[in-house]
């Protein structure tokens, strides 16, 4: 079965653009030209990744994304009309699993989702095979796609928990930026390194005592990051 994929664009000749292309490569895609279509299209149609505009009429692509993260787990691609660091930052912090800045390629934009719909369907087929990871106080569960510390639930963006979880079944190896891009995000290309420090900082401000030293998902220098117990 074709992937669904909901498009929320408010140019129409952008939005016909990706909806003729994603057909073209076997997708199923739906389109919202608002905020408030962008939510009853999701609600209604339960697509497999959301590509989103952030400047929407009647809601921004930002309260979008926030509603739809308490509502649901799928995939976000936020798109930004400028190269500001604060649109993606704020998108990433809402629970946008990446960005991607205009003008944008299509090969680009397609092999993002591509890389992201493949690793949504090993971590399903996965499932039966692995249940729970520990380390240390924290523990995941896979299967419901869950994680806590110390007992205590944590609420995690889909792609905070897919590096988590990452980082977790390699507990105390060390991965740099690019390694964790191209495992966790799953990109064949170069992509921007600033993504997985965002992610990293804001897994810090989940699972440690104090964020400022952290005691578990530890920064090597002129390494990376690992996860320790």
């Amino acid at each position: 079965m074709a992937a669904k994929i909901l498009v929320v664009e408010d140019d129409r000749n952008l939005l016909d653009t990706l909806k003729y292309n994603l057909s073209k490569e076997g997708y199923n895609a739906v389109t919202a030209i608002d905020g408030a279509e962008a939510l009853a299209v999701a609600r209604r149609e339960k697509p497999d990744l959301i590509i989103l505009d952030i400047m929407l009429p009647k809601l921004s692509g930002f309260e979008v994304c926030r509603i739809l993260r308490k509502e649901m787990t799928i995939p976000i691609l936020m798109l930004t009309a400028k190269d500001e660091e604060i649109d993606k930052i704020v998108g990433l912090e809402i629970g946008a699993d990446d960005y991607m800045t205009k003008p944008f390629s299509m090969r680009e934009l397609l092999a993002r989702l591509g890389a992201v719909l493949r690793r949504t369907e090993m971590a399903v087929r996965s499932v039966g095979g692995e249940k729970l990871l520990r380390v240390g106080d924290l523990e995941i569960d896979i299967a419901r796609h869950q994680a806590s510390m110390e007992g205590t639930a944590l609420e995690l963006s889909p792609k905070e928990f897919d590096l988590l979880v990452f980082l977790a079944r390699n507990k105390g190896f060390v991965f740099n930026r690019d390694q964790l891009l191209a495992k966790v995000w799953g990109y064949d290309f170069a992509g921007d390194t600033r993504t997985v420090d965002v992610h990293i900082r804001w897994l810090r401000q989940k699972i440690e005592r104090d964020p400022a030293k952290p005691e578990h998902l530890v920064t090597i220098r002129g390494g990376g990051y690992k996860l320790e117990g």
